[in-house]
């Protein structure tokens, strides 16, 4: 036999490459596993024709979502208007409404405290009166004699009152009492001022004063302190005060204080007028500077400037006008300058030891003028002053 027919009777460790012999398993060197593998053929599964698949982009898959919703709405659309614009409400529709509970707030009322009535008299029913009915008796008189109605006789008796017969028996109810109202309960005369005083209270803040919240309310801190029954004036943060808006202290409004007037405006004589008749009567005249009050005059000034002395002539009217008495005509031939004013004034009390009212300015003084008077040729007149009457 040749060496190419014998059989072979070793085989090769593919992993370290060592003649090993035919029936060895493992690799005596490297320890390879030299065991036969058994190939196991897998079937080929059966599958079916395979459906065509669609793919689509996202936007495209949006659009036609919104494309879908807007086919429903238009149907959902057309079917409300050709029901005149009512959808009907199934059965499954109304059963599953669940009515919504709101809550609501319940209001806890604090029981106030009530004044147990006193136990009202009661009267005991007394039996009717028996009347004999006389001559002439009416239903109505009868009624009237014992105080009850032609009503009451009727139930009382069972009859017609109204037709009587003399010797007749009739039972007069007795009259109902009028119940005496309740005796009340009589205050003293700090409750009852309580009672009558118009209140609000107020918490004590951190810092507050009672002297602070007396002043916040025009509250005297005694008719707080008074009020409150507190032995003192101290006060605590929460502490619970009750106002008396009622002992107020209300400020007196200040009289308005009056303007002062405005200068008056000399009318008559014209400035350097000149008098040299004997019998001539001068008067002074003057424009209103308004209406006066009960206590207000004009002053009017007239001064001799040519005396020495410098006689003046004080006089206080409330008219616009004042004629110069005769007596302050100067003396002599000489004709005398005098020199005229007129001031408003107001009376502001009196002079305790004179009796005459002091008076003070309330406007301007006018303007001066001058006039001339002759003298009288005789000697001169004493200057006096006229106080208003």
């Amino acid at each position: 036999m040749s060496p190419d027919n014998q059989p072979n009777t070793t085989k090769i460790c593919p992993t370290c490459g060592t003649r090993l012999g035919i029936n060895a398993t493992r690799c005596s060197v490297c320890g390879g596993n030299l065991a036969p593998t058994v190939a196991v053929s897998t079937a080929k599964a059966v599958t079916g024709p395979r459906i065509p698949e669609v793919t689509l982009s996202l936007p495209l898959l949006f659009g036609l979502a919104i494309l879908l919703l807007i086919i429903g709405a238009g149907a959902v659309y057309a079917v409300l208007k050709s029901m005149g614009g009512q959808a009907p409400v199934t059965a499954a529709a109304a059963a599953t409404i669940t009515p919504t509970q709101t809550a609501t707030g319940t209001a806890t009322l604090t029981p106030t405290a009530s004044l147990t009535p006193s136990p009202s008299p009661t009267w005991t029913l007394e039996p009717p009166i028996e009347y004999k009915v006389a001559s002439g008796d009416l239903c109505s008189s009868i009624a009237f004699n014992f105080n009850v109605t032609i009503q009451s006789i009727n139930e009382t008796n069972g009859i017609n009152c109204e037709i009587l017969s003399a010797g007749q028996i009739l039972k007069i109810p007795r009259p109902t009492p009028t119940p005496l109202p309740s005796p009340t309960a009589t205050l003293n005369p700090t409750e009852q001022a309580q009672a009558e005083c118009s209140t609000v209270q107020v918490t004590v803040k951190a810092g507050d004063t009672l002297g602070g919240i007396a002043a916040n309310y025009a509250v005297s801190a005694a008719s707080i302190q008074a009020f409150n029954n507190k032995p003192n004036d101290t006060v605590y943060e929460g502490e619970k005060l009750v106002i008396p808006l009622c002992e107020r202290q209300l400020e007196t409004p200040s009289p308005t204080p009056v303007p002062p007037y405005a200068a008056p405006n000399l009318l008559l004589p014209a400035d350097g007028a000149s008098f040299v008749n004997l019998t001539e009567v001068i008067t002074l005249q003057w424009s209103s500077v308004g209406t006066l009050r009960q206590n207000e005059s004009y002053r009017v000034t007239v001064e001799d400037i040519t005396e020495g002395n410098a006689r003046q002539l004080i006089q206080f009217v409330t008219d616009t006008k004042l004629i110069v008495p005769e007596n302050f005509r100067p003396a002599g031939t000489t004709p005398h300058i005098l020199r005229w004013s007129i001031i408003t004034v107001r009376q502001t009390g009196t002079d305790k030891d004179t009796g005459n009212p002091i008076w003070e300015p309330a406007g301007s003084v006018s303007v001066e003028r001058v006039f001339s008077w002759l003298g009288s040729g005789g000697p001169a007149a004493q200057p006096t002053t006229t106080p208003k009457p």
